[in-house]
């Protein structure tokens, strides 16, 4: 627990179990915190203090009358300002929608409320969520982008004024938020949670994910928002379930490996050859020191293979961009047309990109990603790869930075995790991206969790204090 209370929901939660926190107590270290940042990392659109307490209040009564909901209970959350939280606006980063009050909770959110959390209250968006830049600015350099669209929500998780955020990813909106401001992010199958309550972007690629500050905690946030939804037609029937519990065991196995030599030696595929033409040299030095570190660290013993990724991926960020543009455009072209003064430069371009673009170069573009759905099937085999997060570390606040490192994998609609596990030579925060199978989070986070363990543990990474501390 850090001076000012613990910054995990892993941590919290304990704490509130043994009875030595309170939501109430825990809430309150939060809202200190938002005063002391929110000046000048402006992560919120709004902060709703007077229903904050009022959730908080009654999660702790619950606790004296013996009722725990589990390790969300009391847990502090921001909600991306394009899902809907009942009586707060969904403003989506527009003008003209800023005090457009929602009528209910989006089915993630009730979800969360069922699960205890408390919601803080909406953090910013870009512009409909697409590339252009927020107000936020990033806590581990003000001069630099937090990244986007899910700008606030990885802004607020890094500073403490919440413990998890929900966001969202059509290109990559949680994964390079997430790399930018040193913070986790799990971007999850598509369908996986429903979007009922969601601005919709691209229908097809629109996710819904989870920022923390662990692994561990990732999986506590997906588990009680995912799974079908009758209100969502799109949500996947399979639930996420028992991740925490996995995650538990292996950490576990892993500290009793030596005396267990059965035990399987964690595979990864390293294909940052992929990527190696488009990132920074900072960016391909520490994929290939995570690459090293992960074949040698003590208490790793992984196999790490490098591979080539199938010849489709060639083509792969024109296609996304191709269904990302005609489904924006189905979505946004007639408000557009009627309030073209409420949409920025980037989002403006790119709709009108998509009502020129022709019926049969639309088609093609899915068909593709049905090949390369096959074709991946068969490549990782469970085996997470091991990508670069970000092509570079936070650059210049007028920009959102490149999603070419998270594209694919929006694209297909596979799970990504991401892992902040190196400095810039400015101090920044250096991300590593995990890919894993379709519907295969619960082994994917118990990856991503044993390499979060061994490199804090063998002391190959060590966080760092924020410098506006």
């Amino acid at each position: 627990m850090t001076p000012d209370g613990p910054r995990t929901i892993t941590a919290a939660a304990e704490l509130i179990r043994r009875g030595d926190l309170t939501p109430s107590e825990l809430l309150e270290q939060c809202l200190a915190r938002i005063d002391r940042y929110e000046p000048r990392v402006k992560a919120w659109v709004v902060v709703d203090r007077d229903g904050a307490r009022e959730q908080a209040e009654r999660l702790t009564t619950e606790l004296k009358a013996g009722t725990n909901r589990g390790p969300l209970h009391g847990i502090p959350v921001g909600i991306k300002d394009i899902i809907d939280v009942f009586d707060l606006p969904t403003g989506c980063g527009s003008k003209l929608w800023a005090n457009s009050v929602a009528r209910q909770d989006a089915t993630c959110v009730s979800r969360l409320r069922q699960a205890g959390a408390v919601i803080v209250g909406k953090t910013v968006t870009t512009a409909f969520a697409f590339l252009d830049p927020p107000p936020t600015r990033n806590p581990w350099n003000l001069e630099r982008t937090p990244g986007g669209s899910s700008s606030g929500s990885a802004a607020a998780v890094a500073c403490g004024m919440c413990l998890g955020a929900l966001g969202t990813q059509t290109g990559g909106s949680l994964t390079r938020p997430a790399s930018f401001c040193g913070v986790y992010s799990l971007k999850p199958t598509w369908s996986r949670v429903s979007v009922n309550g969601v601005l919709p972007f691209s229908t097809t690629l629109d996710h819904v994910g989870v920022m923390a500050n662990c692994v561990r905690d990732l999986a506590i946030l997906i588990e009680p928002i995912a799974g079908h939804d009758p209100d969502d037609s799109s949500a996947s029937w399979r639930p996420v379930s028992d991740c925490v519990s996995r995650i538990d065991e292996s950490l576990k196995r892993t500290a009793e490996q030596s005396r267990d030599d059965w035990l399987p030696r964690p595979g990864y595929v390293h294909t940052a050859s992929f990527f190696a033409e488009t990132v920074a040299p900072e960016v391909a030095e520490f994929m290939d020191r995570i690459d090293r570190d992960l074949k040698s660290l003590a208490h790793s013993d992984a196999v790490v293979r490098r591979s080539v990724l199938p010849a489709g991926f060639a083509d792969i960020h024109r296609h996304h961009r191709t269904i990302m543009a005609v489904e924006a455009a189905e979505v946004h072209g007639r408000r557009l047309a009627r309030h073209p003064d409420d949409y920025p430069p980037r989002i403006r371009e790119l709709i009108e990109e998509g009502q020129r673009v022709p019926a049969t170069e639309f088609r093609a573009a899915r068909l593709a990603r049905d090949r390369l759905d096959e074709d991946m099937t068969s490549f990782h085999q469970l085996e997470p790869l091991l990508t670069p997060a970000t092509v570079s570390a936070a650059p210049a606040a007028d920009t959102t930075g490149s999603p070419w490192c998270n594209v694919p994998w929006s694209f297909l609609g596979v799970p990504t995790v991401s892992l902040p596990l190196g400095w810039s030579a400015d101090g920044l925060p250096l991300a590593v991206q995990l890919v894993g199978a379709q519907w295969a989070e619960d082994s994917l986070l118990t990856r991503a969790a044993l390499v979060e363990h061994v490199f804090r543990l063998d002391g190959a990474f060590e966080p760092r204090p924020l410098p506006l501390d």
